[in-house]
């Protein structure tokens, strides 16, 4: 064998182990460096056999414009596979790149990173991206030099590419596994995105799941009581199922637990399987307000454009004045006329005249002793009750920086409560930059949530108050863990020990820590369940 043939096999195996290291890239764990998964990927062995017979049939190597398709090619799935296996790591759930990437700049910017930050990073991703292509094209170039000078690796390749193939497709005969040789393939992952972005785009997707049956329903169960929804951003079941984080939170859990007794009320608890993991919140409050299965975000986006029923427009046509109170939104939600609010109070209209607390710049003590001066001050005999959907911001990640805890309710909403030596000591906390300084942060910010809970239910809180407090999902798999649940806890807290009975008939359980569950309902399947328990109650038959 002559010494050019001999360094057109090393370059060929040298491509091949290049290419295959590239195409199995995932991510670190628990970090977003890439690192080559251990196993052979399957379209690296579909696209090397297919050259080899391609230049046995030709009889030469295909030309440059070739080659820089397959560069092109290999270069995407590369991108692909890997932003695919880190947003199931840090996600926790499928890439969605049709619902993901018009959110990614929201997503750096609440992380604190600058526009220059923003712009360096997507100048080093084309660097990196042009790099690759120069790389992939090179491996090509020498694997396809090789072919065309070597008879026996033009027969050897698609003849060990047939036997790979043949053994992932063994795979499940007779109980055995053969796919332990082989990375996780990504054109199923590709695959998907377009079945997604057909499912969003082209008319004639699936359907909407049935309404719940609003029109049956009284509110007469409620006597009158205001209502406050309340999603607790983030509060995942990894604070019940992880034993850390359990433990962690089990001293202001009891803390909580006692002043809800000292108010004189009483909580239920289960748990829930979110619609979504890690982000779009909106996707769960949807689930809980419409009743309707969003966990497919075409689904969310048909539900806006129906005239399905909500629990707002229920709670309005009994008698309730509803309050949309959201101080985490800082830009205009046309999407918000849908659910037909009364009042909306975004940032900028919830009355909040201080210090701007990061990026959320309204603490979420803040937001509650607002909303209390506002619609709920005045004794219930003197106004409509009020039903009232509020989602806090503090367990948002990067779960910093924290607001201090007010003495009292009233001071929190002080335009001079916060002050800037308070902030900067906030904002040297380490956020979700790494595992463990993540769930510490994440752990903090649900303290804060439950302290000013506990102290307004005690303190300040109308006595009819039924207040629903669950998780919108689960934080981040930085947080949660890799392999997470999507459930999330769901307290009822309320005077009415009847109202508390009826959920304990419907599964509930008595405290703030419900068991696991073989099959906990989804979030959706809870709005009927509140609507038979709000419902009046009814009176036994007759003798």
């Amino acid at each position: 064998m002559s010494a050019a043939r001999r360094l057109a096999g090393w370059r060929a195996a040298l491509a091949l182990l290049l290419l295959n290291a590239l195409l199995t890239l995932h991510n670190r764990w628990p970090t977003l460096w890439p690192a080559p998964a251990q196993g052979i990927s399957l379209e690296l062995v579909l696209a090397a056999s297919a050259l080899a017979l391609w230049v046995g049939w030709r009889g030469r190597a295909p030309g440059a414009r070739g080659l820089r398709w397959l560069g092109g090619i290999s270069t995407f799935i590369v991108v692909a596979h890997y932003l695919d296996s880190t947003a199931a790591a840090l996600l926790g759930r499928p890439l969605n790149l049709y619902w993901d990437a018009p959110h990614a700049l929201s997503v750096l910017r609440i992380n604190g990173i600058g526009p220059w930050r923003v712009a360096l990073g997507i100048a080093v991703f084309a660097a990196l991206l042009v790099l690759l292509y120069m790389l992939a094209f090179a491996c090509w170039r020498w694997f396809a030099t090789a072919l065309a000078r070597s008879h026996g690796l033009r027969l050897g390749v698609p003849m060990a590419g047939a036997a790979l193939v043949a053994v992932f497709l063994a795979h499940g005969v007779a109980g055995q596994d053969t796919r332990f040789i082989f990375a996780r393939p990504t054109t199923p992952a590709l695959v998907r995105q377009v079945e997604l972005l057909a499912a969003a785009r082209l008319p004639g997707g699936a359907a909407l799941t049935p309404s719940p049956d609003f029109a049956s329903h009284s509110l007469a169960g409620l006597h009158g009581s205001d209502v406050l929804l309340l999603f607790a951003e983030s509060y995942g079941a990894c604070t019940l199922d992880d034993p850390a984080q359990a433990k962690a939170l089990a001293p202001a859990r009891e803390r909580l637990a006692q002043q809800i007794q000292a108010s004189g009320r009483g909580v239920v608890s289960a748990r829930l399987v979110s619609p979504t993991f890690g982000g779009s919140s909106w996707l769960a409050h949807a689930a809980l307000l419409s009743g309707v299965d969003t966990r497919d975000p075409g689904d969310y986006e048909r539900l806006l454009a129906s005239q399905r029923p909500s629990l707002v427009g229920h709670f309005r046509q009994q008698g309730w004045r509803t309050v949309n109170w959201m101080p985490g939104l800082q830009k205009p939600w046309p999407e918000g006329s849908f659910w037909g609010f009364e009042r909306y109070a975004d940032a900028d209209s919830v009355g909040y005249r201080g210090l701007d607390w990061g990026h959320w710049r309204v603490p979420d003590q803040a937001a509650l002793a607002l909303l209390q001066a506002q619609e709920l001050a005045a004794p219930p005999s003197q106004r409509q009750p009020r039903f009232v959907v509020m989602a806090t911001l503090a367990s948002h990640m990067p779960f910093v920086p924290l607001p201090p805890l007010m003495p009292d309710l009233a001071r929190a909403a002080d335009p001079q409560a916060y002050t800037a030596q308070q902030l900067e000591a906030a904002q040297r906390v380490p956020g979700t930059t790494r595992h463990d300084s993540g769930t510490r942060a994440y752990l903090d910010s649900l303290r804060y949530t439950f302290e000013w809970l506990g102290g307004y239910l005690e303190n300040e809180a109308p006595q009819p108050l039924v207040t629903v407090l669950l998780g919108d999902h689960q934080p981040w798999a930085v947080v949660s863990g890799s392999d997470a649940s999507w459930q999330v806890p769901v307290h009822i807290i309320s005077r009415d020990k009847a109202l508390l009975d009826r959920l304990v008939a419907h599964g509930f359980v008595p405290g703030l820590v419900p068991p696991p569950e073989a099959a906990p309902r989804p979030m959706h399947e809870l709005t009927p369940l509140l609507l038979d328990v709000f419902d009046a109650p009814v009176a036994p038959a007759a003798e």
